[in-house]
């Protein structure tokens, strides 16, 4: 009789779960995998796929103003939000579908059911306790709110993908990734849109010229930019319309919806964690080593559970490691070093490596190479726009440390662009480069101005960190 139920019992249906019970299961491993809600996670269900979706429909208010200016007519023009809503919950439903049929193929056990830890090598699942040699954490995290009168009436972006109705008017509070992003969808489909941040700038943690950028950008869109403003209070009125009541400049935005976009929280509450000897951090992070092994020898930990870097690409790659490292013979740490990024703000931005402020601190000297140019779409259509692009460059050694662009495909470009960051790429390399004309990618391998910039450090160690 087996010592254990499961060789590796995974908490949590999202990506990164899904990937290490599937590359487990592929190494002859006998995997469970349990989910209470809906296959696929943050990333397919509320997440990267449908905001994707809706940065689509988003776009096509500029794409059929923009038509105008290459001869096209275009007639009257009418959008449905509940149209566009059931259309994007049929596409979920399929890839969640996809993802059960996927794990189910490669022979893994699907426990449709909450399951808590009760010790390090067991879960209990509707009263019925499962033991497993390894137990992986993958559950992921949830939108925080804070403790302020009027909070119940916020909602999140959880909600915001299932709103019945567009709201007219719309508060964001917040500054990263989802704040931006929901402010040009909201903007896109006809929403008058207001965004409140208590910082100096919005996407703290970017490079400064892409902040500046995409802030002056989406004023030019009609999005109303508030910093160093933050929501003290919501009210609502009879109408059932909302104030909120703001410190700032502005005291007062009245709307018909108010978003909070101000971070996340691993979902580890009430998980029974304790019960293994897990231990976590301040947030409710699982603390784990860099093979993704929590402080309880048997229990590991991907995701955004570990509050690490929380993209759900870096989250399959540290569920693959995992089953690489307990059942594949080969032990892989994860990899944070050059990971790129998107926010699917529009413009777009994507980065990947070193902004210029870190690499200034890592570095005695760099060499900075930005341009920034109108699209060659924008001179028929008439757009006030403009793309950022820009290159930072240890100059000891002339790697490329770090590449940004704030623009039209600036994902589909970046993708590109990391793969030489990734391998060590020099400026002379790039430079060697023959760009494809006429396109916006070819000005990253035509950048020759340069500015020198002193730094405060040393070149940065390439091992993994």
């Amino acid at each position: 009789m087996a010592e254990f139920d499961y060789d590796l019992f995974v908490i949590g249906g999202g990506s990164g779960g899904v990937r290490a019970a599937r590359i487990a299961a592929g190494f002859g491993a006998r995997v469970a995998i349990a989910e209470h809600d809906r296959f696929g996670g943050t990333c397919v269900i509320r997440g990267c796929i449908p905001k994707k979706l809706l940065v689509y429909a988003a776009h096509f208010r500029d794409d059929f103003a923009d038509a105008a200016g290459y001869g096209w007519t275009v007639g009257e023009l009418e959008f449905s939000w509940p149209k566009l809503i059931a259309n994007k919950n049929r596409e979920i439903a399929r890839l969640e579908g996809v993802y059960a049929g996927a794990l189910e193929k490669a022979g893994v056990t699907l426990v449709r059911a909450a399951a808590r830890v009760v010790d390090a090598h067991g879960v209990e699942v509707d009263g019925r306790r499962i033991s497993a040699r390894y137990l992986l954490v993958a559950t992921g995290g949830h939108p925080w709110l804070p403790r302020i009168p009027g909070v119940e009436h916020a909602i999140t972006s959880n909600e915001a993908f299932e709103l019945a109705e567009l709201p007219r008017r719309v508060l964001i509070v917040g500054g990263g990734y989802v704040a931006v992003e929901f402010a040009g969808i909201f903007n896109g489909l006809g929403s008058q849109v207001t965004l409140a941040y208590r910082g100096a700038q919005l996407l703290r943690g970017f490079d400064d010229d892409v902040r500046d950028h995409l802030a002056a950008e989406l004023a030019k869109q009609g999005i109303r930019v508030l910093l160093y403003s933050d929501v003290e209070r919501i009210e609502r009125r009879a109408d059932r319309s909302l104030v909120g009541r703001l410190t700032g400049e502005i005291s007062a935005v009245e709307c018909d919806a108010v978003l909070y976009a101000t971070g996340r929280v691993p979902n580890t509450r009430d998980l029974g964690l304790e019960k293994a000897a897990v231990e976590l951090g301040e947030n409710g992070e699982v603390i784990v080593d860099r093979f993704s092994a929590s402080s309880a020898p048997s229990v590991y930990a991907v995701g955004d559970v570990t509050d690490r870097v929380n993209l759900t690409p870096v989250a399959i790659r540290e569920g693959h490691a995992v089953a690489l490292t307990l059942f594949g013979g080969t032990p892989t740490p994860r990899d944070h070093i050059d990971v790129p990024t998107a926010v699917f703000s529009q413009p777009p931005i994507a980065t990947v490596g070193l902004p210029q402020g870190e690499a200034e601190r890592h570095f005695a000297e760099i060499e900075v190479y930005r341009t920034t140019f109108r699209p060659l779409k924008a001179t028929l259509s008439g757009r006030d726009e403009r793309t950022l692009m820009k290159l930072v460059v240890d100059a000891a050694t002339q790697r490329i440390v770090g590449a940004h662009m704030v623009g039209p495909d600036a994902p589909e470009i970046i993708q590109g662009i990391a793969i030489a960051v990734k391998a060590g790429l020099t400026k002379a390399q790039l430079d060697a480069t023959v760009g494809i004309h006429p396109t916006a990618a070819e000005e990253f391998v035509l950048l020759r101005e340069k500015t020198v910039v002193k730094g405060r450090g040393k070149e940065r160690s390439r091992a993994t960190t």
